[in-house]
Order: structure tokens, then C-alpha cells, then sequence
């Protein structure tokens, strides 16, 4: 194998910043889509703001209007009382310059705003940006000014090891947990996805109660159930009512180990013997041809 691979960002993989600012790109726009500048610089990223006020992580705000400083230079004219801390060095630098600032010790906020007023200006004589942070950004698709100011700047964005191509998976079939008899989870098991307990909620919530009964049983662990579903859909027949799931039998057998002795009573009364359909679902599954070993055989080393 290779030590290294380059791979194309694409929707859905992840990026992160330095704050616990994590996320997953859901578009990709051409250039000449993405919102600019008034001097018709294109932004790179658009984060939403909604990420910040719950999180609290706000110092990514605070990089990224130092990170515009850093990278326009800056020059503090005269002796104004919020540069009253900054070193001789610090009044001024020139563009591109590389700047860290310790976390709580730092840059303060009116510092901060004051080098925001102080950057050196473009070839045009016009700055951008004022103390603020902010600027107008014109939509690219129609050349139209956004209706408010935006905070534009620089910050770090990393890429996360959580590539799309390597998490997406699909299931119909496999392998199905010893005990329980329902699919194992996870891609490199090949299992299923877990339908939890607010799924179910929402389902329940939504009245959708033949999608949650086939959730429930046939597409769990309803053993005989699944065999007969499968069965119906290779021969074009309905589909049949489902049977007990597995692990009702299980949560039985359990209780039977606790000393309690637990039984099913039918309609009229009498015990019920949850242990009739296995033979049945076997037979049924021979006959189809489909392997019902609860054993995944996995066909290669990386697969595990």
C-alpha cells in the first residue's frame, strides 16, 4: 500500500478549525458563485454563525479578524490608549506578517478592534474592513450586495480523517449477532444501521406504524420472519404478518435464568412454545438457498 494518498474534498467530508469548530461541507460552488469582496476577492468558506453562540467557542471569531490583520499589515498612528500595551515592535508590520497571540493573556478585544481600524490600505487607498469585522459581500450568482455586513478574515481549517467515501455503506442482507439475532453494526462488520430509541419516537410520533413494525421485527431479528419476507419478495407474493422478535425471547430467557418462571399465554389461555419456528426458518432458508450462519465470512484481511 501507499504512505499517503491525495484526495479531492467533496461534499460531505470533514473540516475543523482550531476551536472545536468542526463540520461537514454540504456544498461546493464554482468560483465565480461564492460571495466577494467590494475589490472582488471570493471568500474560500462560509460558516454559519448559528455554530458559535451555543458552542461558546467565540475565539474563532477573534482569529479570524486577526487573521485579516496579520495578512493586510497594519500601522498604529499616534499613541491611542487602547495600544497602550503593545510593544515598540508591534506598531506596525507589513502585510503576510505571521502573528500568535496566547490564549487569555492575549490580544484583547480592544486591541483587537483598534488594529482592525489601523490596517494598512490597499492600492486603492480604501480599506475593507473597519473595526467591526465586517464588510459587504456581494452574492456571486447575482452581483447583488448582501443585505447585512459579514465578518470575513482568516482562519486555520484543517481536514478531518472522517472522509465521506470511506463512511458511506449500504445493507440489505448480512451477518446477524449470535445472541440477539440482530445485524451486527458497523461498515467493517457489514452490519446494519441502528434504528435507537428516539428513531423509534419519532416514528411512534408520526403514526408510521408499519414502517416501525417491519423496522422491529422482519428487518431485525424476527428469524423466521425475515426468511419469509425475503422468501415472499423473490417469488412476487404480500408479504406475511411478522412473528416474535428474537429478542422478546431472549428478555424470556433471561427472566427464566432469574428464576422467575415466565410464559407466553395465547388467546385461549394456553402456554405458548416460542421455540416451534426455527427448524421452519432453516428449511424454508435451505430451500431458497440463503446462508442463515450467524458467522460473517469476512473475504479479505482489510474488510476486518
Amino acid at each position: 500500500g501507499y504512505i499517503a494518498q491525495k484526495r479531492k474534498i467533496t461534499e460531505g467530508d470533514k473540516l475543523a478549525g482550531r476551536h472545536g469548530n468542526k463540520g461537514v461541507i454540504s456544498k461546493i460552488l464554482p468560483v465565480e458563485d461564492m460571495p466577494f469582496l467590494a475589490d472582488g476577492t471570493p471568500v474560500d468558506v462560509i460558516l454559519n454563525p448559528l455554530g458559535i453562540p451555543g458552542r461558546m467557542n467565540f475565539g474563532q471569531v477573534l482569529e479570524t479578524h486577526l487573521g485579516w490583520i496579520a495578512k493586510q499589515g497594519w500601522k498604529v498612528e499616534g499613541k491611542p490608549e487602547w495600544a497602550a500595551k503593545l510593544s515598540q515592535e508591534a506598531l506596525e508590520a507589513a502585510p503576510n506578517t505571521k502573528v500568535a497571540t496566547p490564549v487569555f493573556d492575549g490580544a484583547s478585544e480592544a486591541e483587537i478592534k483598534g488594529l482592525l481600524d489601523s490596517t494598512l490600505p490597499t492600492r486603492d487607498g480604501e480599506r475593507l474592513i473597519d473595526w467591526t469585522g465586517k464588510t459587504n459581500l456581494f452574492d456571486g450568482r447575482s452581483g447583488e450586495p448582501f443585505p447585512y455586513p459579514v465578518s470575513v478574515g482568516y482562519m486555520y481549517i484543517l481536514k478531518l480523517h472522517h472522509l465521506v467515501d470511506d463512511k458511506i455503506h449500504a445493507r440489505s442482507t448480512g451477518p446477524y449477532s449470535m445472541i440477539t439475532q440482530q445485524p451486527l453494526g458497523g461498515k467493517a462488520q457489514f452490519g446494519g444501521q441502528r434504528f435507537g430509541e428516539m428513531e423509534v419516537w419519532a416514528l411512534e410520533a408520526y403514526g408510521a406504524a408499519y414502517a416501525l413494525q417491519e423496522l422491529l421485527t422482519v428487518k431485525s431479528d424476527d428469524i423466521l420472519g425475515r426468511v419469509k419476507v425475503y422468501e415472499a419478495i423473490v417469488r412476487g407474493e404480500n408479504i406475511p404478518e411478522p412473528g416474535v422478535p428474537e429478542s422478546f425471547r431472549v428478555l424470556m430467557k433471561e427472566m427464566q435464568s432469574l428464576c422467575l418462571n415466565v410464559e407466553v399465554l395465547g388467546a385461549d389461555g394456553q402456554a405458548v412454545n416460542l421455540r416451534d419456528n426455527d427448524d421452519e426458518a432453516h428449511r424454508t432458508a435451505e430451500e431458497l438457498g440463503i446462508n442463515l450462519s450467524t458467522r460473517f465470512e469476512t473475504s479479505s484481511i482489510d474488510e476486518i
